[in-house]
């Protein structure tokens, strides 16, 4: 019984030490916003800015990452090294990509972050390890913020430094990184997840009357930010503050080819109240603020508010929650691809967020 119990004792640590060692990976990992866990601390960053950081010694880093989805295309990360920002990656289509680290500065120890710069709709990029010299850390706690939205919540279109508007690919400007709220959520030190997928609306998307394609409330729930219901989001994160910026694509006249209804005030407010109590659902705590949009102005800028006063109004007597607030953003002639914000433009959004966040999230 005795040997028995040793050999148990001798596998069990001689496997775990393998699995400790293979690929440098360790408890040492932390993940944020919607990511899909594997085996051996692998993860899989879904939505735009999810992301995975870890600090290690020494002046050697090796990251290995693979574009992941039911086609082989090219996908990008944005890099963040001691807190700068380092620049935005493209990882080709196929195998695994070993992407070197450049450490310029001489620091015993470093913290990287690698952020998924693109959105769920491209599917997945794989973390699979790193050659670097981990080292413990504990993610100090701070207050949470969950960002709703669409294209311009997700950072479509808004790093154009590389590849020009209307050249490569729908997503090659793509960059999660600099969106209005990780720019935000930066500046108030505060942990976020982006919940967000371009084109959609509450009640209509683009260019479609929610006939052929899902809307926000239909995705939300799942993991992925699709129709794939088998992955549900577990809602692990709790915010203390949920921005919710959608509109723009309901008030939309599409492409100008597919057949396009009227604006729906009606269905738009219903839909909304209805999305709400789902928010409500998984983050009962938390404070609610809705957002106009920079992208919308005049007279549908007018319509929109009138829109999400009704929707706040719904709520006037629900004293289990904290109250909806209602923040405006200045309207603003967009310079990224397609009528979207350039990062430029996404830090002036930032700035009128952050005071008022700040605000917000001060409140007892």
């Amino acid at each position: 019984m005795i040997l028995k119990n040793f050999l148990l004792l001798f596998f069990l640590y001689f496997g775990l030490s393998c699995s400790s060692q293979k690929d440098n990976i360790n408890d040492t990992f932390h993940y944020a916003g919607r990511v899909e866990l594997q085996e051996n601390n692998k993860v899989l960053l879904i939505a735009s800015a999810s992301s995975v950081s870890f600090e290690f010694e020494g002046s050697t880093c090796i990251i290995n990452l693979q574009s992941v989805d039911t086609y082989e295309h090219h996908n990008f990360v944005s890099l963040e090294l001691d807190g700068e920002y380092i620049g935005r990656v493209r990882i080709e289509k196929g195998t695994a990509q070993k992407i070197p680290i450049t450490i310029t500065n001489k620091n015993k120890k470093h913290h990287l972050t690698i952020y998924k710069a693109t959105e769920a709709a491209n599917g997945a990029v794989l973390f699979i390890g790193t050659t670097a010299k981990l080292v413990e850390s504990i993610a100090p706690k701070k207050k949470k913020i969950e960002f709703i939205g669409d294209s311009i919540t997700c950072g479509f279109g808004n790093d154009t430094a590389e590849i020009p508007c209307g050249t490569g690919e729908w997503y090659d400007q793509h960059n999660g990184y600099w969106a209005y709220g990780p720019i935000a959520s930066r500046s108030l030190d505060v942990d976020y997840v982006l919940s967000a997928v371009s084109g959609f609306g509450m009640y209509r998307n683009w260019n479609d009357e929610h006939n052929d394609e899902a809307i926000i409330p239909d995705v939300y729930e799942n993991l992925y930010l699709n129709k794939d219901n088998s992955k549900p989001y577990n809602f692990a994160f709790q915010p203390d503050l949920v921005s919710i910026c959608l509109g723009t694509n309901d008030l939309s006249d599409g492409d100008g080819k597919k057949e396009r209804l009227p604006f729906n005030e009606e269905k738009y407010v219903s839909n909304y109240i209805a999305f709400i109590k789902t928010v409500y659902k998984h983050a009962p705590r938390a404070r609610i603020v809705l957002l106009n949009s920079p992208m919308v102005s005049g007279d549908r800028n007018v319509v929109l508010v009138r829109c999400l006063k009704k929707v706040i109004e719904a709520f006037e007597h629900d004293t289990q929650h904290k109250t909806i607030a209602l923040f405006e953003f200045q309207s603003m002639k967009p310079n990224g691809c397609g009528f979207h914000p350039d990062i430029a433009d996404d830090k002036i959004m930032a700035d009128q967020l952050i005071p008022y966040f700040k605000k917000l999230l001060d409140e007892k």
